[in-house]
């Protein structure tokens, strides 16, 4: 495995200085945004399409500071019901894969998308509930007109150009759960699989340990970002799971991110680590930084020191005491 970081962190440092940065730190990967809600700081995806100098320039920094590229990410909605914000999505997603089959990074993250409730819908619609009826038409409205269609033809996309597709599991997207992953990945193809965040999981009460076994089982997991979550339960007992609070009023919310190690004790990402592993993953454990109570250089620090004691580093080519 390899320790990595997304990049989006560090938007305020030039390229140079970000690679100096992180290499300094001891990551070995960098997942880079290339637009979406991550921003494109470091990753101007036209420019480096379009000119075969500079992208060869480009990736001769990151390998000369000891780095790889674990992933590519665009994180959108191509689902957005008004097409002034589905058709920018979905134009970079479809850039995004050709730069990562040219750079040969072989992972694409983004999420799923999340459509409206019906064809002149202005915003999209996220059914959570099963009853009132309403909300299962609505839900297969969505994953017959709109999810499987497009899913499947950006699964025939990154085939062709040797790519994974890795979609976060994040509450206000259609897949936010390994079973929407599984149902997907199964109608649409194996190139789609998860961008598997332990922190948007443990809000949602799923157990990232048997998550990674059930998508592990399915070699669904495309990647792994670190990020931790810390429940308050007495505001969840006020708010509940499906807290609107903004993220900002931390005192008030159900749930809020951390850094890595300070949600849940290194025991339990050692777990998950070893987890990771026994499934097959043996990639890159890429850190996303949204704690709100550390300064970027704080939280990332303190997620890489908590990280590095527990990353499997090598693996067990055969069962030496036998």
């Amino acid at each position: 495995m390899k320790l990595g970081v997304f990049t989006v962190l560090f938007s305020d440092k030039s390229f140079d200085d970000m690679l100096q940065y992180v290499s300094s730190k001891g990551i070995e990967a960098i997942e880079l945004g290339t637009g979406g809600y991550p921003g494109d700081a470091h990753c101007k995806i036209d420019e480096l399409l379009q000119d075969n100098s500079r992208l060869l320039e480009y990736k001769q920094k990151i390998e000369d500071h000891g780095l790889i590229i674990s992933a590519l990410s665009c994180h959108s909605n191509p689902l957005h019901p008004q097409t002034i914000v589905s058709q920018p999505a979905d134009e970079l997603l479809v850039k995004t894969i050709q730069l990562a089959a040219k750079l040969e990074v072989p992972v694409v993250n983004t999420f799923s998308g999340c459509p409206g409730d019906h064809e002149n819908a202005l915003y999209p619609n996220w059914p959570i509930s099963p009853w009132p009826h309403d909300f299962q038409e609505v839900l297969k409205w969505q994953w017959e007109e709109k999810l499987i269609p497009y899913w499947k033809e950006k699964n025939e996309l990154a085939q062709a150009h040797n790519i994974k597709i890795g979609l976060e599991l994040h509450g206000g997207f259609s897949v936010h759960t390994p079973g929407t992953m599984l149902r997907l990945r199964e109608a649409c193809g194996s190139a789609i699989g998860a961008n598997l965040d332990p922190s948007h999981l443990w809000w949602q009460g799923i157990d990232p340990v048997e998550a990674i076994k059930l998508l592990g089982s399915e070699n669904a997991i495309h990647h792994f970002h670190a990020k931790d979550t810390i429940m308050d339960q007495p505001n969840m007992n006020r708010n509940g799971l499906t807290d609107m609070t903004d993220y900002s009023d931390m005192k008030n919310r159900s749930w809020y991110f951390r850094t890595v190690g300070f949600g849940h004790d290194q025991k339990t990402w050692a777990d998950i680590i070893s987890t990771l592993r026994l499934y097959g993953y043996d990639y890159v454990v890429s850190i996303e930084h949204e704690d709100g109570l550390m300064s970027i250089d704080e939280g990332f620090t303190k997620a890489v020191e908590n990280l590095k004691p527990v990353i499997v580093k090598e693996s067990v080519s055969k069962m030496w005491w036998r």
